[in-house]
């Protein structure tokens, strides 16, 4: 069984502007499913494309299933079966040993900016960099397959 311990948290834009990323990718993701108990999500992630299968979130924990695909087959099911686009790009910083994935949002989540840690287990500990601001792993609205149902921008 696959799980993934995830915590998000929203940025303090005015430091994070200061911080140089290890590395940067542009993503899109759109999902064939977005219910409160699955999504079924595709995703480009530079010259990749991959499908995820995520469980219901329990707190910070969730099953998830994640399978590369052809990049080709991505984007033919985003086209063809998915309306509902994201678009961001992802920045990769190493603090303290840990890898932290920054997204910026584009679109109608432009403004947005996210950052998540991922875990091996529920009590690991870590270190918060400066530009981290307030904790949302448990507000829903940050999840993204509710940010291509209610965008930021629309709050």
């Amino acid at each position: 069984m696959a799980t993934e311990i995830e915590h998000k948290f929203l940025v303090f834009k005015n430091i994070w502007k200061k911080v140089i990323p290890d590395k940067s990718v542009e993503i899109k993701q759109a999902y064939l499913l977005t219910d409160p108990e699955k999504t079924i999500r595709v995703r480009t992630k530079g010259n990749s494309g991959f499908i995820t299968i995520k469980g219901k979130s329990n707190g910070a924990i969730r099953l998830e299933f994640e399978y590369e695909i052809p990049i080709e087959d991505a984007n033919e099911l985003i086209n063809k079966f998915c309306s509902n686009l994201i678009e961001k790009t992802r920045h990769i910083v190493i603090h303290d040993d840990n890898t932290w994935e920054v997204d910026e949002f584009k679109g109608l989540n432009e403004g947005l900016i996210v950052a998540e840690i991922e875990l091996t287990c529920e009590d690991e500990k870590y270190s918060i960099p400066n530009w981290i601001d307030k904790n949302v792993t448990e507000d829903l609205r940050y999840a993204n397959s509710n940010l291509t149902i209610k965008p930021f921008t629309t709050w």
